[in-house]
């Protein structure tokens, strides 16, 4: 079945990481898109983006042009010994140095297969953009209405603007208005977000002011924990700029919109009133604002007739892993393959129905297990609490499963799925595009995720 013979109208809602990455993949497989944005422009909101082995692998089978300009624009830990670590544990109580008083020189979480490289997400942004024709976007779209017309998706925009495709991706984050589409009717209960109980304080600072603050500290990837509370810096836009997040733990609900609120700079000091005084410093480039960390931890379809969800507004994640965007690359990689072997109207919810068997179970395991490790590194979780030794070993442990998965497995379960479902005998090896897929080295190690019970709607 050659993409020749596409004749489906494909539309996606959002133009961040998740919808140009879907519609890279589409594209080179040479099926037509339309990417619509409610922004005036592309969005540089937010700093520091990682990206694990499991993503890398997602950008080759996307496009194989992907990779190396990703790679052009990639921030890697300063110093060589951090080359293969996620990020360098200490301690970030005042009393105890970063833990150099108690015999604590570092703790470091990664892998040997493991090179940590992050981008700014407006670097990133600027590369994907590269990889698509500049009128796939049409911006200024804010949708108003998304309505089911027979075996076709209506969206109304808020300009009075109507459109009528045969299918409609929803990757518009968080909060976006195609996770009601999709779950209103089944599980109304889980289209907002849920608090994480956390709350953050972030910036961005020159690396000249933050090698003054830190020291050998800064240039590389490092968690500064303490109880409740904790700091990730890492490095960006080429080792020019330090990312810094700070993470207070809230027992409280969150109170009005989920989103950034005022406060005063005297407020996160107070936050943060044990932590060491080097630390606080980088407060100074940070705006006073406490941003909630909200997630998706349970999302029972990802589709819902011919709408479907891709990337945050699927499974948000809170940043415990730093698998949120890796995830939403693996779900454009799964779908628009898929989305490659339909050839009529009626087969956009099967494609839909084995993305969603093969993509649910896992993204939603990433989520989950992302909250965990992000309350170990604030020393809340069950007998291990401050503990940095458990802590460290945990770290260590519990990320493989999602750096090694064999997305090229997926891709071809998916495929099988789907063809099962349009009763086609199909004997021929997957036909997933090789030319877009570089060699990607050894076999990762595979882990059986086992799918959830389908759920077709109508």
């Amino acid at each position: 079945m050659g993409h020749d013979k596409q004749h489906i109208d494909i539309a996606i809602i959002g133009a961040g990481i998740g919808g140009l990455a879907l519609a890279i993949g589409l594209t080179k497989r040479g099926i037509p898109v339309t990417v619509y944005e409610a922004a005036a422009e592309f969005s540089a909101v937010g700093a520091g983006i990682g990206l694990g082995p499991n993503a890398l692998q997602a950008i080759d089978l996307l496009d194989s042009r992907f990779r190396s300009l990703y790679e052009s624009a990639s921030t890697e830990n300063e110093r060589p010994e951090f080359e293969n670590s996620v990020f360098d544990a200490l301690y970030a109580d005042e009393s105890l140095d970063f833990g150099e008083k108690i015999g604590w020189q570092c703790g470091l979480v990664g892998a040997e297969y493991f090179k940590r490289s992050s981008a700014h997400r407006k670097d990133l942004l600027e590369i994907m953009k590269s990889l698509i024709t500049q009128d796939t976007v049409k911006f200024g779209k804010k949708v108003d209405q998304i309505d089911k017309i027979n075996e076709k998706v209506q969206v109304t925009f808020q300009d009075g603007h109507t459109i009528v495709v045969d299918a409609l991706v929803g990757c518009d984050g968080i909060k976006g208005i195609t996770r009601r589409a999709v779950l209103q009717n089944v599980a109304p209960e889980e289209v907002p977000a849920k608090y994480c109980n956390m709350y953050i304080y972030r910036g961005i600072v020159p690396m000249a002011e933050a090698k003054k603050i830190l020291a050998a500290h800064a240039g590389d990837a490092k968690w500064f924990m303490s109880k409740g509370k904790g700091l990730a810096i890492y490095p960006i836009s080429k080792g020019r700029e330090e990312n810094f997040v700070f993470f207070i733990h809230d027992p409280s609900p969150w109170k009005g919109p989920q989103e950034a609120v005022d406060c005063s700079r005297d407020e996160m000091i107070s936050d943060l009133a044990s932590f060491d005084g080097r630390l606080l410093k980088l407060l100074s480039w940070a705006k006073p604002l406490r941003w909630p960390i909200v997630h998706h931890p349970t999302t029972p379809t990802y589709y819902n007739g011919n709408v479907c969800l891709l990337g945050d507004v699927a499974h948000a994640s809170s940043p415990g892993q730093a698998a949120g965007a890796g995830q939403g690359l693996e779900d454009a990689v799964v779908l628009s393959h898929l989305l490659s072997l339909v050839t009529s109207t009626d087969q956009v919810q099967k494609a839909f129905m084995a993305y969603d068997s093969v993509r649910r179970p896992r993204a939603q395991k990433v989520v989950q297990t992302s909250e965990e490790a992000g309350e170990m590194y604030i020393w809340n979780a069950p007998r291990i609490g401050d503990d940095m030794s458990k802590i460290v070993d945990n770290a260590n442990s519990r990320l493989h499963w999602i750096w090694q998965h064999d997305l090229r497995e997926d891709i071809a379960r998916a495929e099988n799925m789907f063809r099962a479902e349009v009763q086609e005998e199909d004997t021929q090896p997957p036909s997933y595009h090789d030319a877009t897929i570089n060699d990607l080295g050894s076999e990762p190690n595979r882990i059986a995720a086992t799918a959830a019970g389908m759920m077709a709607l109508r």
